[in-house]
C-alpha cells in the first residue's frame, strides 16, 4: 500500500515540475524579462534571459531550462532544458539540481538513471530545498536509486514537512506505520540534528 501511495505522490511531484516558477534575477535585463514573461511575451523574455544564461548566471540558466521544458518562447526541447539545468545545477543552484534530478528520474532529455536522479535530489535537499527533500524521501521509501531505508525516508519527509509540505507530512505518517518506535526516534533525532550544507 505504501509503495502504491508513494508512487502516486512521485507521479504528482514529477508532474509538478512543469509548473515551477521563474526565479528572479537582479538586473535591468531581468526586469524586462520578468515583465515580458508576466505578459505572456515569452519570445521577449527568452531574448532577455538567454544572454544572461550564456554569461553564466545560474538563475537565468535555470529559467532558460524551464522555458525549454515548458515550450515558452521556444520549441519544447528536453535536451536543451537538461543542458541549462545542468549548467545551473553545477553552480549549486538548488532548483536546477532538483529539476535535473527529475529529468534523470523520468528519463527526459537524458537516459533514465535513478542513481543520478538521487545524486541531484540530494544536492538540492542538503541545501534545504523542500521539494527535493520530499522527493528524496519518496525515493528512499521506495528504494529507487538508493537502498530502501525508512529511517532516511522519514527524516527527509520530516524536513520537508517542517517547511509546510503537507504531502511530505502525509508520506512521513505513512512510512511511520512501517517503522519501529526506535526507528522513528532515530529518524526524528537525525532530522533535529540536520543542518543545511552550502552549494555543491
Amino acid at each position: 500500500m505504501l509503495k502504491h501511495s508513494l508512487s502516486i505522490t512521485l507521479f504528482f511531484c514529477l508532474a509538478a515540475y512543469a509548473h515551477q516558477t521563474v526565479v528572479p534575477i537582479a538586473c535591468a535585463d531581468w526586469n524586462e524579462a520578468t515583465s515580458a514573461y508576466g505578459r505572456g511575451d515569452y519570445a521577449l523574455a527568452y531574448k532577455e534571459i538567454k544572454p544572461l544564461a550564456e554569461k553564466g548566471d545560474p538563475g537565468a540558466q535555470y529559467n532558460l531550462g524551464m522555458m525549454y521544458f515548458n515550450a515558452q518562447g521556444v520549441p519544447q526541447d528536453d535536451f536543451e532544458a537538461v543542458k541549462w539545468f545542468r549548467k545551473a545545477a553545477e553552480q549549486g543552484f538548488a532548483q536546477a539540481q532538483n529539476c535535473l534530478g527529475r529529468m534523470y528520474g523520468d528519463g527526459k532529455g537524458v537516459v533514465q538513471d535513478y542513481v543520478e536522479a538521487v545524486k541531484w535530489y540530494r544536492k538540492a535537499a542538503e541545501q534545504g530545498y523542500g521539494d527535493a527533500q520530499h522527493l528524496l524521501g519518496v525515493w528512499y521509501a521506495m528504494g529507487k536509486g538508493v537502498q530502501q531505508d525508512f529511517v532516511q525516508a522519514y527524516m527527509w519527509f520530516n524536513l520537508a514537512a517542517m517547511q509546510g509540505d503537507s504531502e511530505a507530512q502525509n508520506d512521513r505518517d505513512k512510512v511511520a506505520k512501517m517503522m519501529t518506535p526506535s526507528q522513528i526516534n532515530l529518524a526524528q533525532q537525525l532530522a533535529s540534528e540536520w543542518k543545511p550544507k552550502g552549494k555543491d
